[in-house]
């Protein structure tokens, strides 16, 4: 499960790639208006005839005249069902071929040497960079990019002789490199390469509580975490991936771009930039564009990664540095010349829709930008003694809080203590991050209700009583993977989880964590139906930081434990059944499959918990706020901080009546309102900008901050408009033809140029160049985080006199 949510709820706008079409007639967008559809099903009725008739414009069904790079050796079979029966829903009628060609191999050698080739590289590099501020990560689509151009390598130049090992035949080279193998190697990269959630505990544990437990203790975490979902995801398959009703809209994306990479490749176009060239060349050339660019910005002339020039002119200006500052302030003027700043916490701007977008940057602007400033001028919540955007804690000193001062030996709370030292205290957008996490979680319940509730429940009736469609009566013909398979690993997972959380003192005791179980198991299949129709899940971190703040609250580290087994439990089950989806439509044999996830899911947590260790032992000053190459851990202070709030002193401390943060439960109230004020009007006025608000997005879509900035969102957000609203309208062929790899590209070069920078530099203690362009971003209050208005005189406190 990926990191950046931290203690997010997860509102998920799926932003998954797309299918790239032929060349369009003209720059009309009517010809992708299937993007937004698939991607944001949410606006649209699923059942509509609209939909169906634009995908089927967008590939004609069942069509094999597009000469693909395997038909020498393909067979026919299954064209009886390719002009034939079909899935009773559009979208997927449009997106999911009706037909298996069964006689593919995908279970081969040259599968799972590519793909355990790319979770090495994909788990060790994503660990590595959640570690640096601005983190950056590689998805899944790097991976499925990649795979094509090796696994046609490979069946060109590898030799095709057979051999038998224990009577079973095998050969490096089965014949052309084909769409199956092609799908198990995107199915072993998509549950691999997120970060371990577990993660973040071990980092909170040994960097801010200074606790260690040992090399055993964090696999055990990291293994029963990532896999105790498979239990769930065996039993809900009847449920969630059988059913045609169950669509996972998400995977549609997917299940597009697969088959466009198999199908005729796209023309040349001289008339747009780089449309002369094969697609390839045109990623190769970005990579390596994007790799040597990165190098200025991120060593040899850093101001160009946070170009906040006004504050170069006022460094010592609290009130400057906090509006225009672009690391602890709220960059009302968002420059950035780095695509680290633009992509990371976020994503890339080039993948989801234009609208999606501006509902991320409306919740931005209105809350973080203009709430914020008001909020902290106002003296709410003793802003001027406090920065305006960071992810740190506070006494009511002004100092980063103390945590050992409050702490048992058993890593307890201490009442008296507390009682002694002080509150806590946090900045102004980290205080209104937990308003907008409690305001999405409302959000979404009222807008799926008001949105999606007629369709989820006809698709849930008909998911029990309708007959199997095309795509399950092809699935029948492979040996399922038995139940028994599933609660067998569920089993084994629950077992380490006891030994994890009973043979170390993590004082989380054994009826706590059958209770976070129990929840993520409860809610697996409701929350499962939502996103399998709606492509929304409704996160699980908030509820269970609730829940274990109050029924036993000063247990920070048990609180993490909770927290993750009760609600990555769930969101790993749901991740798996979501790849089990994928693998029904691309008609993966069912045993092939969960091999391929339970195999990648072990063997990544592996290589990040030694290149986990291995960073934090060799890298320099990693994880203090002055690490020279940025590695400043932001995710594990994030989780750092929750531990303390929800934790250690607990929401009865902070948000219940009468607390310093207890206005924020009115988020709740606001995050159940905006939706029915937004479908009003939609109702009243249905073809106004209204009918584009999503209010879970709104109040749910910037949930990186902190440890993100303003910055990260304004500029991903100016990005996005350029190419996801005026490319994609005004150059509509470029956009369709390059658009995916070129944001592919970017991302992998500036991993590789991280990568290079790291062990070029970083572990030889190299430093940057020392020039005006490189100290001058040291210089401001802004970056040294120490914008503060009212300093608090030595000996004094601020705040409430009691708590």
């Amino acid at each position: 499960m990926t990191r950046a949510s931290n203690s997010r709820p997860s509102v998920v706008i799926d932003k998954a790639p797309k299918k790239q079409k032929g060349p369009a007639s003209d720059g009309s967008d009517s010809d992708g208006s299937e993007y937004e559809h698939l991607l944001d099903p949410n606006q649209f009725d699923p059942i509509d005839g609209e939909l169906v008739h634009e995908l089927d414009t967008f590939r004609p069904r069942g069509s094999r005249d597009t000469a693909s790079f395997d038909d020498d050796d393909r067979s026919n079979k299954g064209d009886e069902t390719r002009h034939g029966e079909d899935s009773p829903y559009p979208e997927v009628r449009a997106a999911v071929r009706n037909y298996d060609e069964e006689d593919l191999p995908c279970n081969t050698v040259r599968a799972w040497t590519i793909g355990m080739s790319l979770i090495f590289l994909g788990a060790s590099m994503n660990t590595l960079f959640s570690l640096r501020f601005p983190s950056i990560s590689l998805g899944a689509l790097i991976a499925q990019i990649i795979a094509w151009p090796i696994g046609h390598a490979w069946a060109r130049f590898m030799p095709s002789r057979q051999f038998t090992t224990l009577g079973l035949k095998w050969s490096l080279n089965p014949g052309p490199f084909n769409i199956k193998e092609h799908a198990i190697i995107v199915v072993m990269a998509s549950v691999s390469f997120s970060v371990a959630y577990a993660t973040d505990i071990i980092l909170a544990q040994m960097v801010f509580y200074k606790q260690d437990f040992g090399i055993l203790f964090q696999l055990l975490l990291t293994i029963s975490t990532q896999s105790l979902g498979y239990g769930i995801a065996g039993m809900m398959r009847k449920f969630l991936v059988y059913p045609a009703a169950m669509i996972w809209p998400g995977n549609l994306v997917s299940v597009t771009l697969m088959n466009a990479m198999y199908e005729k490749p796209m023309p040349p176009d001289p008339t747009i930039v780089g449309g002369s060239m094969p697609r390839y060349r045109w990623f190769s050339l970005v990579t390596l564009g994007s790799f040597l660019y990165y190098f200025i910005p991120g060593y040899l002339a850093q101001f160009l990664s946070s170009f906040a020039f006004v504050t170069w002119m006022a460094p010592d200006n609290p009130v400057i540095n906090q509006l225009f500052g672009q690391t602890t302030g709220l960059s009302l003027l968002p420059v950035t010349f780095d695509w680290t700043q633009i992509s990371g916490f976020i994503g890339s701007p080039m993948i989801p829709p234009w609208h999606a977008i501006a509902n991320t940057l409306i919740g931005v602007v209105v809350f973080f930008v203009f709430g914020a400033a008001v909020v902290h001028y106002s003296g709410v919540w003793y802003g001027p003694f406090l920065p305006m955007s960071d992810s740190g804690t506070y006494d009511n000193t002004g100092k980063p809080y103390d945590v050992s001062r409050i702490l048992t030996p058993e890593f307890r709370l201490d009442e008296e203590a507390y009682k002694k030292y002080s509150p806590l205290f946090l900045s102004t957008t980290f205080a209104l991050s937990y308003g907008m996490q409690f305001a999405a979680i409302t959000a979404l319940v009222v807008y799926t209700y008001l949105h999606h509730g007629k369709t989820i429940w006809r698709q849930y009736r008909n998911s029990t009583t309708e007959k199997p469609d095309v795509h399950m009566r092809l699935m029948m013909k492979y040996k399922e993977a038995p139940t028994w398979w599933y609660m067998s690993l569920f089993v084994i997972m629950l077992a380490l989880a006891f030994v994890t959380i009973l043979a170390w003192p993590t004082n989380l005791t054994w009826w706590a964590f059958l209770l976070a179980v129990f929840i993520s198991f409860g809610f697996a299949l409701p929350i499962g139906i939502i996103q399998a129709v709606t492509n929304n899940q409704i996160g699980l971190n908030v509820l269970t930081e609730f829940v274990y703040g109050y029924i036993q609250p000063g247990r920070p580290l048990a609180l993490m434990l909770f927290k993750t087994f009760g609600y990555i439990t769930c969101s790993q089950a749901l991740t798996f059944v979501s790849d089990l989806k994928f693998g029904h439509y691309m008609k993966i044999p069912p045993r092939t499959m969960f091999m391929a996830q339970v195999v990648a899911t072990t063997f990544s947590c592996f290589i990040q918990i030694m290149t986990l260790n291995y960073a934090l032992k060799t890298i320099p000053e990693v994880c203090t706020p002055t690490q020279p190459e940025h590695f400043t851990c932001p995710g594990g202070k994030v989780f750092f901080a929750a531990s303390v709030i929800w934790g250690l002193i607990g929401p009865a401390r902070m948000f219940s009546p009468g607390q310093i943060y207890s206005g924020l439960f009115l988020f709740f109230i606001l995050g159940a309102i905006v939706p029915v004020l937004i479908w009003m009007a939609i109702k009243r006025w249905p073809k106004s900008p209204a009918r584009f608000l999503i209010a879970p997005l709104i109040f749910g879509g910037s949930g990186a901050i902190p440890p993100a900035t303003p910055l990260n969102y304004l500029s991903w957000g100016i990005v996005g408009f350029v190419f996801q609203y005026l490319i994609r309208h005004r150059h509509f062929k470029w956009w369709s033809r390059l658009n995916f790899l070129t944001s592919s590209g970017l991302d992998l070069g500036l991993a590789l140029a991280t990568l290079v920078i790291f062990f070029a530099f970083t572990l030889h203690s190299i430093e940057a160049p020392k020039w005006w362009g490189n100290d001058i971003v040291e210089s401001t209050m802004d970056t040294k985080g120490t914008a503060i208005m009212k300093i608090v005189p030595e000996g004094q406190t601020f705040g409430p006199a009691e708590w």
